[in-house]
């Protein structure tokens, strides 16, 4: 095993030192203080052995209360330090960088969190509270006495990034990776970049061109000298630990090899007919894809789950240039961290939901989108079924906010409650456009509620009331209901209960319904297992904390990136993506990463190679049986990858023989506070 990977007891830890402990207690501004009596608990923890100073203070946390602690490391010798406060999730680290100031190692500093488990748990009963904020810290103290230096776990980072997903936030990321040096490939599963994005003709809130916006940003992309593009491409295997992937990446061939001449009569030849994911099944395509002209890489690709493999596009063109047999490749990648950049999908109506799939009339948000862009199917004329649109009736929230025994749920049994937060905007942006572009098409905007949260966004509602779109506000339990219509001058009936009108019912005819689909995460189920990275109750894949760790999620190195965590707007997944690749560069940028050594540590004296441990273990790769020479014989002995542990402790109970133990969380340290809980603690009385 590498050197930096051994896990161990600092080398600067000083022999048999005497615990000269320091207990501190937060106030937290009176989030503990109003109900714990911090007073108390700090006089009765100073009597205890080993501790030197017991001492409370508003905010720990702040610069005051930190110097606090540093100065008694100074001038009273504390060598250890147990402080009582909020989370350690909120401040671990600020109190550990605190005592390294001052030279203390930080791993001889234990938080209790005396907010959450006390103070806010235990609100009507202070006294009891105080009491167990007593006992926990009186555990700590018990724990404090057996710490010992550890070193963090040292590992060598690989300068190289790897970026699931093509979209916006996929493409920002590795940009913004590139442009500090980092390497970055990019891995797209379509033939092209670009994403949703690249379906779409203007963006909100500034109403700019999307094509031009993402063309400019793919072509610094796929200019950059640090990037490397794969698309039709997939992560096929994962291993390793943070700094030190090993991935496994299977690309399809695209069938065309460089500028294909005489491409429309290929197309033309093709007699293959699917629906054009591009326009959303609104027209059909060949077997050859090509979605736009500024379509990235420029080069076409054959879609072999429908070729038939005919020949009809080579024997049109002469055969130059198409290769009709699909050649996979594979190759291997060593990355420093991974972007999780998927991106989601629209939201597909069932059939019969609002009349989808059974009335022709009935379509969703991003189809109307494809109708009104000049590339679209009808050259951004507002035509349905080959006749004009004379009124459209937009109904909000299809798919998102539904409500359990009102909404049908998913095949996975769930329903979408989650607010998919872009769709009110986009319908807003697009009514505006219908009014100015088309000024005879009457709209009608049928919503539960307006959300228009962002900077700028609230100017489009304000925009539709003066374009003169009329409102109309259903609740979720009682949603529209379509209807086709024989022989009236409009196709389609919708049927409302306006409670903008105190739930008078309205029937409105029109030729048009829009359904304002949500957003759902992209089926990348067999991805998130293979990097061991879950998903929320909303399927969409969770951070590690939504405030602390944002875009980070529990496998170190792992981050995630736009709309594979959640619904947002190209604006915000573009912030994502910055964000996802500023923490893969501070990760990275250093060229060495250092861990936690809260690990399992295994005694060799004691081992006996059982492999219980190996047998157990969750993680792949943490732990595993070894054969070496000691005194000339072979002997087989468990051996610790500290970057693949997760500390869980699973191996130390499966262990027959008592070899294996966990450094910072011993079972010594652990029988002490189990003891210390249950000791007599003398309590002073209150003044």
């Amino acid at each position: 095993m590498p050197e930096d990977l051994e896990p161990r007891t600092s080398e600067n830890a000083p022999e048999e030192e005497e615990p000269r402990i320091g207990v501190y207690v937060c106030h937290c501004g009176g989030n503990i203080s109003d109900v714990v009596n911090c007073e108390k608990v700090a006089a009765t923890l100073a009597r205890l052995p080993n501790v030197v100073v017991g001492r409370t203070h508003m905010f720990m946390c702040s610069d005051p209360g930190q110097s606090t602690v540093q100065e008694d490391i100074r001038k009273l010798g504390v060598n250890r330090v147990v402080i009582g406060a909020c989370s350690p999730f909120l401040h671990e680290a600020t109190f550990r960088r605190a005592v390294s100031q001052v030279g203390l190692n930080p791993y001889l500093y234990y938080h209790v969190g005396i907010r959450e488990q006390d103070s806010w748990v235990h609100h009507s009963t202070p006294e009891a509270a105080t009491e167990k904020a007593i006992r926990l810290m009186a555990a700590a103290v018990a724990k404090a006495r057996g710490l010992e230096p550890l070193d963090p776990i040292r590992l060598s980072a690989e300068k190289h990034g790897l970026v699931v997903g093509g979209g916006v936030a996929g493409l920002r990321s590795a940009l913004d990776m590139a442009r500090v040096g980092l390497q970055v490939t990019l891995v797209e599963k379509s033939p092209f970049i670009g994403g949703r994005m690249a379906r779409l003709h203007r963006i909100f809130p500034t109403d700019d061109d999307a094509h031009a916006i993402l063309d400019g940003l793919i072509e610094k992309v796929a200019g950059h000298p640090n990037i490397k593009i794969y698309t039709r491409a997939e992560v096929t295997g994962f291993k390793g630990y943070i700094g030190n992937f090993q991935v496994t990446i299977r690309q399809d061939s695209r069938g065309f090899e460089g500028d294909v001449q005489h491409l429309d009569q290929a197309v033309a030849a093709c007699p293959i007919e699917v629906p054009d994911e591009h326009n959303y099944g609104l027209t059909t395509r060949t077997a050859i894809i090509r979605p736009h002209e500024s379509a990235y890489p420029p080069v076409p690709a054959i879609d072999w789950e429908h070729c038939t493999l005919c020949g009809a596009c080579v024997k049109a063109i002469g055969g130059a240039g198409i290769q009709l047999q699909n050649q996979p490749e594979t190759y291997e990648l060593t990355v420093g961290a991974i972007v999780i950049a998927t991106g989601f999908r629209p939201y597909e109506p069932r059939t019969g939901e609002f009349g989808y799939g059974e009335i022709p009339q009935v379509v969703t948000l991003p189809q109307l989108e494809r109708l009104l862009a000049a590339d679209g199917p009808t050259g951004g004329k507002l035509e349905l079924l080959g006749g004009p649109v004379r009124r459209v009736a937009m109904i909000h929230c299809v798919g998102s906010r539904q409500i359990e025994g009102v909404h049908e749920p998913q095949a996975d049994g769930q329903i979408n409650d989650y607010c998919s937060r872009v769709c009110c905007t986009a319908t807003l942006r697009a009514a505006n456009e219908i009014r100015e572009r088309f000024p005879e098409t009457e709209v009608f905007d049928l919503y539960q509620d307006i959300r228009t949260y962002g900077r700028g966004h609230e100017e489009y509602y304000q925009r539709a009331s003066k374009n003169r779109v009329l409102f109309l506000r259903y609740l979720g339990e009682e949603p529209p209901d379509v209807a086709k219509t024989e022989g009236d001058t409009y196709p389609v009936t919708v049927k409302v209960k306006d409670y903008l009108t105190n739930g008078e019912e309205m029937e409105v005819p029109v030729d048009m319904v829009v359904l304002a689909v949500g957003m759902m995460p992209t089926h990348i189920e067999s991805l998130s297992k293979m990097l061991k990275v879950s998903p929320g109750t909303d399927r969409f894949l969770l951070e590690a904390h939504p405030k602390l760790r944002p875009v980070e999620t529990s496998v170190p190195g792992i981050v995630l990136s736009g709309t594979a965590q959640g619904p947002m707007n190209i604006q915000e997944s573009s912030a994502a993506g910055s964000a996802a690749a500023a923490k893969a560069m501070a990760l990275l940028g250093q060229g060495t990463i250092q861990l936690d050594p809260f690990v399992a540590h295994v005694n060799p004296e004691l081992c006996q190679g059982s492999g219980e441990c190996v047998a157990v273990c969750p993680y792949e790769g943490a732990i595993e049986l070894r054969t070496t020479i000691e005194k000339g014989k072979e002997v087989r002995r468990a051996v610790v990858t500290p970057a693949n542990c997760k500390g869980c402790g699973t191996c130390v109970g499966a262990c027959p023989h008592g070899a294996i133990d966990l450094l910072g969380w011993t079972l010594g340290q652990y029988e002490a506070m189990l003891d210390a809980l249950v000791m007599d603690i003398p309590v002073l009385e209150e003044a």
